[in-house]
């Protein structure tokens, strides 16, 4: 390819010694950014420089089947020959008929409609493009429509040769170098995407600390606490009693942009109805009876920060209209004073009432219900999470000998098999008191068993309650197929008994047994009653 070359087709294949006219054509091609600029600079060149009704290239896309316009979605089957571009690709061969024999001979819907407005006697020209390098794959098509003796000697034109081998060559480079960015941007894409699940996953683990438990349960509730937090959405958090819904809420304003104001929160159904609104939204001096001085409610106090709502099911209707205002505009007015205020805080609000139905009762509005949940959370009850009940209890161990300033206590197997296989309507609320009283009920010295669970010594002194007092009454079953695992479960109940009588104390439990202590201390062992 030359300049001289170039300049030939630049002036319609007269030969001129001005190769200004070549560079000009070179530099429009060349200074192209992108594929798609390459071909309508390409085709803008061709039209002017021939005269030509139509110049077009079509490009062939990634999968090699298809040839698409940059103008327009239409698609061209590589293996349909009812258009011309399926010839040439097939061929590698140009084809030049008339517009009116592609009429007769060709039916493809697309390609029709683009030579609808040519006439008849017009001819079209269809030019294969192709990579010269490589693999010397299909790079497009050039459809071009003009007068018939434009085409008659295109084909010997060394301008026209020229002209194609540079398109194809800045085209090949081009689909190189977008393919290349295409991939670096895809793999930044997923490199920015890796971090953000990387950084979220972090924040997750950091959660464990406040948010216990590993189950599969706990982790996603984790995992989703950190994206709420990302949001300045409100937060409904849904769930059972005592599954945690204050510390969730603090989680999310502790891991938000507004972790460093205020966190303000509130329980409506532990204030009266009357005294609920002026906690809410303050009040000026005088507003009521007894109000001798102005006061800052929690919506202005949470300015900038956080207000968590709990039990917000149970904010009386009017109230709720008042909230949603809040929400909505973030104004507010105080009790008895003239002159609104803004607000601007993140609402996190907590339920164990079912607001659906609610809403049908109309005891809660409908608008307020789905203002507020925006990023809705359901937190799982205990009994979805039996695995993490273990690491429960070590941890509200910990906070009572830390506490109370005791020394450390341990838990027995069967205490923790016990606690296992209990409900906690309650859920870990219920969890934490009873783990309390069993700390406070176990000896020093000694690890919480089975026996000193409330429950279980109510179990075990029906059970050893008879007329004798010290003996011990037993229902047995009929349908005992293990007598070995039956004598065990005898026996355990047995020491156990003997072991709550005493406090715990070996010593005297043994001699009431008739059992050497280290007999007893062994038993106990072996039926997993103790640790020690």
């Amino acid at each position: 390819m030359t300049l001289q070359a170039l300049d030939t087709f630049a002036n319609n294949g007269s030969r001129s010694t001005s190769p200004l006219a070549a560079m000009r054509i070179a530099l429009t091609l060349v200074e192209s950014a992108s594929t798609e600029a390459l071909r309508q600079r390409a085709a803008q060149v061709l039209g002017n420089g021939l005269g030509l009704d139509c110049a077009e290239c079509l490009y062939v896309e990634g999968s090699g089947r298809w040839l698409g316009r940059d103008d327009d979605a239409a698609q061209f089957d590589c293996s349909d020959f009812s258009h011309p571009y399926a010839h040439v690709i097939r061929s590698g061969k140009a084809i030049t008929l008339s517009v009116g024999d592609a009429r007769t001979r060709l039916d493809h819907a697309e390609f029709q409609s683009q030579v609808a407005h040519f006439a008849g006697a017009k001819r079209l020209q269809v030019r294969p493009l192709r990579a010269q390098d490589g693999e010397q794959e299909w790079l497009g098509v050039l459809l071009m429509v003009g007068e018939e003796d434009t085409f008659t000697t295109l084909d010997e034109d060394p301008g026209m040769a020229a002209f194609e081998a540079l398109l194809c060559r800045l085209w090949a480079r081009l689909s190189r170098e977008q393919g290349e960015r295409h991939r670096s941007r895809a793999l930044r894409d997923s490199l920015v995407k890796l971090n953000d699940g990387a950084r979220r996953q972090a924040l997750a683990d950091q959660l464990s600390a406040e948010l216990l438990g590993q189950s599969s349960a706990m982790q996603a509730l984790r995992r989703q606490v950190v994206r709420a937090a990302e949001t300045n959405l409100a937060v409904l958090l849904q769930g059972e009693t005592g599954t945690g819904k204050d510390r969730v809420a603090r989680a999310i304003h502790q891991f938000s942009a507004r972790a460093k104001s205020p966190f303000m929160a509130i329980n409506c159904a532990a204030i009266p109805e009357a005294l609920l609104e002026s906690e809410l939204f303050g009040h000026a001096k005088g507003a009521f009876s007894g109000a001798d001085q102005a006061q800052e409610g929690l919506i202005s106090q949470a300015d900038g920060g956080t207000l968590f709502l709990d039990e917000v099911g149970d904010m009386p209707l009017a109230l709720q209209a008042k909230l949603l205002r809040v929400l909505e505009s973030g104004r507010y007015r105080p009790l008895g004073a003239s002159e609104e205020r803004c607000a601007d805080l993140r609402l996190v609000a907590a339920t164990h009432q079912p607001l659906r139905e609610h809403i049908r009762t109309q005891q809660f509005r409908a608008d307020l219900y789905y203002r507020l949940g925006q990023f809705p959370l359901n937190l799982p009850p205990l009994a979805e999470r039996r695995d993490d009940i273990a690491q429960l209890a070590q941890s509200f161990i910990n906070d009572f000998c830390l506490r109370e300033e005791r020394e450390e206590v341990g838990i027995t197997p069967a205490a923790l098999r016990l606690l296992k296989q209990r409900d906690y309507p309650g859920n870990v609320r219920e969890l934490k008191n009873l783990i309390d009283y069993a700390c406070a009920m176990t000896p020093q010295g000694a690890d919480i068993d089975a026996y000193v669970l409330p429950g279980e010594q109510e179990v075990e002194s029906s059970r050893a309650s008879t007329p004798q007092g010290n003996s011990m009454a037993f229902t047995l079953p009929n349908d005992i197929d293990d007598l070995r695992q039956a004598l065990r479960d005898v026996e355990t109940a047995i020491i156990r008994q003997r072991l709550r009588h005493f406090g715990g104390n070996r010593a005297q439990a043994a001699a009431s047994l008739g059992l050497p202590k280290r007999t007893l201390a062994h038993k106990c062992q072996l039926l997993e009653l103790d640790t020690k």
